[in-house]
């Protein structure tokens, strides 16, 4: 297992696993309930009875049924690693404190970076399936923000999505302004932001795009659409993650909004719609070949409207744009 020799690279003998991303990313069992992987020389993953089968058909690793956090430390040895987003709670019930050196670490957040080809295959396919699915909608003025974004999550349900890959936004008009809008059922206006995503063998899409009307929804379009497109030039290993924003809020700060840019540039996918890097003012993050990361620029007026373009981008020697969708929709 890679993760081992992350671990031991931080001096550490071996890791509690808690996130049910990070145990379906190391054990191919994707949890449910409450689970827990345990890396060491020999791995074990603890799991409930109720799913004991599952986890049995879907890892390699030895699997034994859950019981309670404070056993777990009959399991690891030496110097113990935890996830940094670890409950209070359920450090407290681990009771290891006071037994093991524990360290903080990111090792399993590191790895998921870097995708195999396997999983930009996934991403992929769950790329095909978002834009297949808006494809066959009918964005008829008399049709609510609500039943647009319920076509949408439907047709990508039929096409082969476990699941939307997070709640679909459809906001239209003046609510386009808010980037992260809840949908109404206020009747559609313009211009329509739509941001949807699909899932595929437990990997997410994430695209957005802006239906237009006016000249001035045109010439904000034109903005945003010039400042991903510099985003996007400028992608390659060796560069930080920071730096890719930096050069999409140049180009809106030259047109004079910087300060409607609202959020950070982009940002990584993979078993999970936002993932590490951030392509913020604030990563030190470099990016890395086989990274796949959203560009996604936006201008929001408020009172007014808002506009966002958002493709999904896989590192290699630059960026590779894997968004089919036009655009304009």
């Amino acid at each position: 297992m890679k993760i081992l020799d992350e671990i031991h690279k931080e001096d550490l003998d071996s890791m509690i696993v808690l996130d049910p991303k990070n145990i379906a990313y190391l054990s191919g069992f994707n949890p449910s309930s409450f689970s827990v992987l345990v890396i060491k020389d020999e791995p074990l993953l603890l799991t409930s009875k109720m799913e004991f089968e599952d986890a049995y058909l879907n890892t390699t690793i030895p699997v034994e049924e859950y019981k309670s956090l404070s056993e777990i430390k009959d399991y690891i040895t030496g110097k113990v690693g935890i996830e940094r987003n670890i409950t209070l709670g359920a450090y407290k019930k681990l009771k290891i404190s006071s037994i093991f050196e524990v360290k903080i670490t990111d090792a399993v957040e590191r790895l998921r970076r870097i995708k195999s080809n396997q999983e930009v295959q996934n991403i992929c396919k769950a790329i095909d399936i978002a834009e297949s699915a808006i494809k066959d909608v009918d964005f008829n003025s008399k049709k609510t923000e609500n039943e647009i974004a319920a076509q949408i999550e439907y047709n990508m349900r039929i096409r082969g999505s476990k699941k939307a890959s997070f709640d679909t936004i459809v906001a239209s008009g003046k609510r386009s302004s808010l980037p992260h809008a809840d949908i109404s059922n206020k009747p559609l206006n313009t211009p329509v932001m739509i941001d949807w995503g699909a899932i595929y063998n437990n990997y997410c899409s994430d695209t957005t795009r802006t239906i237009i009307e006016t000249e001035k929804q045109e010439e904000i379009f034109e903005i945003v659409l010039d400042a991903q497109k510099k985003a996007i030039d400028v992608i390659k290993p060796g560069i930080k993650a920071s730096y890719v924003d930096k050069v999409a809020r140049n180009v809106i700060k030259e047109y004079g909004y910087e300060d409607n840019f609202l959020h950070s540039t982009g940002h990584g996918v993979g078993l999970e719609v936002h993932e590490s890097p951030s392509l913020s003012k604030s990563e030190v993050i470099k990016l890395e070949k086989n990274m796949v990361v959203t560009i996604e620029p936006g201008i929001y007026l408020k009172n007014e409207f808002g506009i966002r373009i958002e493709d999904m981008v896989l590192i290699k020697n630059n960026a590779k744009v894997l968004n089919k969708i036009k655009k304009k929709i």
